[in-house]
């Protein structure tokens, strides 16, 4: 199996990584902007038949998009016939359908975009939205990272209580949980009168318990925030943090450690201070079969 492996701006240390999981090359791209700001790449190595493009099209998410599609139909063009797509954070992918009349569906644009350029096959980590597989013609494959989370969780946590901070991310507790073989729990919102809401853990009581909040997504840490002042209220001796995307807008991190959250991990499906986990034995083992 040859594989050219190519590494976009985004995604270049993940994509040396699994280069060297599969013991295939990676090869040197040159991209800059122009003056005006127009993307520049051109790529540098042998071309090969095969060639596996890693790329997250986070922040920003338009350069990082662009440069993506840059790099799959110039792959195209230059006789490349299987150009599998590594997608390991999939920017615009949160508008699945039209909410109010005129609305672009971005996630519905971009994957004709992908498929258009000249994908072959993509691969994608934790997918905000399950029915993205929809607007796809080419076989999608979702991996989850929850294994690799579970990992360093094992090595890190005794006994920790795996804690969804809403019902929407209940999947991913239970998950996580079935894998550290633990208890799992959510946040939920009780109405106790017109004028007050209480917020405390569905099932379990969580004193003196090491809780370990985890979401796929964390942009500006409102919701996990929340989540950690109300574990604090119910006596929670520790929190750690865990997600798939460390989006992290602006002072996210710094929001979420002024809570009380004793430390927060994530891959490195995004460049931030707290991708600790990286994904590539997952992506390179999905890519063999």
């Amino acid at each position: 199996m040859i594989f050219l492996i190519i590494g976009g701006s985004a995604s270049q240390k993940l994509a040396a990584k699994i280069a060297a999981e599969l013991q295939e090359t990676l090869c040197p791209i040159e991209t800059r902007k122009f003056p005006d700001g127009e993307r520049y790449i051109r790529i540098n190595g042998k071309i090969e038949e095969k060639a596996v493009v890693v790329q997250s099209t986070g922040f920003p998410q338009d350069e990082n998009l662009v440069e993506l599609l840059f790099i799959i139909k110039t792959l195209k063009d230059l006789g490349v016939k299987t150009i599998k797509t590594v997608i390991p954070y999939f920017g615009y992918g949160r508008q699945e359908k039209r909410f109010k009349s005129g609305e672009a569906i971005s996630a519905q644009i971009i994957a004709e975009l992908l498929e258009s350029a000249g994908v072959s096959e993509l691969f994608c980590v934790n997918l905000h939205e399950n029915n993205m597989a929809n607007f796809f013609n080419i076989p999608l494959h979702e991996l989850s990272a929850m294994p690799l989370i579970a990992q360093t969780i094992k090595r890190t946590i005794d006994d920790p209580i795996i804690i969804a901070p809403d019902k929407g991310a209940l999947d991913h507790a239970q998950e996580l949980a079935g894998l550290l073989d633990c208890d799992c729990d959510y946040l939920e919102k009780t109405r106790i009168s017109p004028e007050k809401v209480e917020t405390k853990p569905k099932n379990m009581n969580i004193e003196g318990k090491h809780a370990v909040i985890i979401d796929d997504i964390i942009s500006t840490g409102g919701t996990i925030v929340n989540a950690s002042q109300i574990l604090k209220s119910h006596d929670a001796k520790k929190i750690t943090v865990a997600c798939v995307h460390p989006v992290m807008v602006d002072d996210a991190l710094l929001k979420i450690f002024a809570s009380g959250v004793d430390d927060v991990i994530a891959t490195d499906t995004l460049r931030s201070d707290v991708s600790v986990i990286s994904l590539a034995p997952l992506i390179a083992d999905a890519l063999k079969k």
